[in-house]
């Protein structure tokens, strides 16, 4: 028996996950409000939600749309760049809340914008290939942000990609991108109850999208490319919709971890190859097409090495045994076999209990 797929279609009611995203808010929320979680672990909630809202777009590109792709982080810079940049623009001159909304709106739209013009020469790969050339354009994202520099003056914008001097700022000049030291100064907008909104749309949206014809189209041709060419689906047209609201969502990310810094800049720390295999890994350990799952792996997996810290260098020895467990009970044959088998006793076990009642 090989593994199967984990279908969003496979019954987990929508509801259900906007239930248990709201239950483990009100949970951590009571816990910040009497003091039972340091600060330092209130410091890790946002980077927690930003980061479960990214494995919620990439499983909307990886196990809706059946597309490996290690670009998200890509996306995730250029939304966090571009509200960080607004935010400064307008810093002191919009009231706080229309500028951190319109900020958001600017960088989901840019991410938005890099997903579709990304994809048009991207989406017509599969596979390897496709996984290849996306991360690709991760790195030249960053690496373009590291070398550019970007302020504004009364006579306007000034870029260079040489050096702050070749910019030419008047004394009154701002510096608003400085190179590898990025963007300091940001407005601090991004909080928890912010963040878990933010995820609640992302689950909105990509919920609403596998439950419409849409998402319906997207996953025949996840399952048969041809067969789903053959009675008439749009591939690019659909490859294209599943691929642009993937991207948005992970701007949506970007928006709220350069809001939640001081220093915005550009490192492989943040958006390197490596934040795109680890999102990846959230996704796959939380089951590929469940993006219930996505978001409490992200959520345990992110917050995991952390509570582990104290076992010095034990820690990450601790971390790879807990993914390879989470691994094999998601994935191994015997495992799936099990969880079948106790899944059906449990629903045989209720309906005996309806029918004596």
């Amino acid at each position: 028996m090989t593994p199967k797929r984990k279908n969003a279609l496979n019954g987990k009611s929508p509801v259900m996950t906007y239930l248990v995203v709201l239950a483990a808010y009100a949970v951590l929320e009571l816990c910040i409000k009497t003091g039972i979680m340091s600060s330092h672990l209130q410091g890790l909630l946002v980077p927690m939600v930003y980061y479960a809202i990214v494995a919620v777009g990439l499983n909307i590109c990886v196990g809706i749309l059946g597309e490996l792709s290690l670009g998200h982080a890509g996306f995730m810079c250029i939304g966090a760049f571009g509200s960080a940049v607004f935010s400064l623009l307008t810093d002191g001159v919009l009231p706080d809340g229309l500028r951190f909304l319109l900020a958001f709106l600017i960088g989901v739209a840019l991410a938005t914008l890099f997903g579709f013009l990304i994809g048009i020469p991207v989406l017509r790969l599969n596979g390897d290939y496709l996984a290849i050339v996306t991360l690709a354009f991760g790195e030249i994202i960053k690496n373009l942000l590291n070398a550019l520099y970007l302020g504004i003056d009364e006579n306007g914008l000034h870029a260079s990609l040489s050096n702050q001097m070749a910019l030419g700022l008047s004394p009154d000049g701002k510096m608003l991108i400085n190179g590898a030291m990025g963007v300091s100064g940001t407005p601090h907008d991004a909080n928890f109850t912010i963040s878990m909104v933010v995820l609640l749309i992302a689950l909105f949206l990509a919920q609403n999208l596998v439950h419409s014809k849409h998402g319906r189209a997207i996953m025949a041709i996840r399952d048969n490319r041809i067969a789903a060419e053959s009675i008439g689906i749009n591939i690019v047209r659909y490859k294209m919709q599943a691929f642009t609201i993937s991207a948005a969502i992970a701007g949506a990310a970007g928006v709220l971890f350069s809001h939640n810094i001081s220093t915005l800049q550009a490192s492989s720390q943040y958006f390197g190859y490596n934040v795109s295999i680890m999102i990846l890994v959230y996704v796959v350990l939380g089951g590929i097409g469940n993006l219930r799952g996505s978001v409490i792996a992200a959520s345990i997996l992110y917050l995991l090495p952390e509570l582990l810290r104290g076992l010095n260098k034990y820690r990450m020895l601790i971390y790879s045994i807990v993914l390879i467990a989470v691994m094999i009970f998601n994935w191994a044959p015997a495992a799936i076999t099990w969880r079948e088998n106790l899944a059906a006793k449990f629903r045989a076990g209720r309906n005996g209990r309806k029918e004596n009642a």
